[in-house]
């Protein structure tokens, strides 16, 4: 018996640790018809807009003015969309005692714990050709532009695409907002051609919507993809040296 008392401990302090990750906090706003209709039509138009303003811009030089500013207006199209929408909610998760707070801490950890999943998928990623090669192309913008530039603009897409796809569109799809969003997202992101882009969309987008789902908010989704990205730019371009050296001169 008393072996099993630290297992039985063990569980308990999983089930509470993991309690924020998979209790759905109860909704508290609804849409009117009205609202909803709207949603789908700003949503509808803004998807389309959107998508295409993403494929030019990763079709422009790395470091160019005019990627950053296509960047910056990807993020402008994101946003405005949501917002003419109708309400956003930031939305809450379960705390000690069961109070309800901000999500702060779970999606800083979400977004730590996504960016090692992606990068052990990424030294496997590097031994094939074409997602070498896809996710090179990616980090050549990284890796040949202004860091401080391309953070922003990062960020900044980040969380102005959780602002419309986990914010407006979710709210806009239906009764299956978590794979009609999903969905959505990786046919947004097929505008780039880019195979890694579009693979790295459908778990993200998962991930994103579940967070959606469980706190009735934009604001975990936003911070988890923040960090995931930021962690992205730092970590990933040192993995893909090579593909990047070789790059350089083309892009010059």
């Amino acid at each position: 018996m008393t072996g099993r008392r630290p297992l039985r401990g063990l569980r308990t302090a999983l089930a509470r640790a993991s309690a924020p990750l998979v209790r759905i906090v109860p909704r508290q706003h609804w849409d009117s018809d009205e609202v909803f209709r709207r949603r789908r039509r700003v949503t509808g138009v803004v998807a389309v807009a959107g998508a295409s303003l993403l494929g030019v811009s990763l079709s422009t030089p790395p470091g160019s003015p005019r990627f950053y500013g296509l960047t910056l207006g990807v993020a402008g199209t994101w946003v405005v969309g949501g917002l003419a929408s109708g309400p956003l909610h930031l939305g809450r998760m379960f705390g000690p005692e069961d109070t309800l707070r901000r999500p702060v801490l779970t999606p800083l950890a979400s977004g730590v714990a996504a960016f090692g999943a992606f990068y052990a998928a990424a030294l496997v990623a590097r031994r094939i050709p074409v997602l070498d090669r896809a996710i090179g192309s990616v980090l050549t913008y990284a890796d040949q532009g202004s860091g401080p530039l391309v953070l922003t603009t990062a960020l900044a897409n980040g969380v102005a695409e959780e602002v419309f796809f986990r914010g407006a569109l979710y709210a806009a799809s239906g009764p299956r907002p978590v794979l009609t969003s999903t969905a959505v997202y990786g046919l947004a992101t097929t505008a780039t051609r880019n195979p890694a882009l579009v693979l790295a969309s459908v778990p993200m987008g998962l991930l994103f919507a579940q967070q959606r789902r469980i706190t009735g908010g934009i604001q975990a989704p936003m911070i988890t993809h923040a960090v995931w990205s930021a962690l992205m730019l730092r970590y990933l371009p040192p993995l893909f040296a090579g593909r990047l050296a070789e790059q350089r001169p083309l892009q010059g």
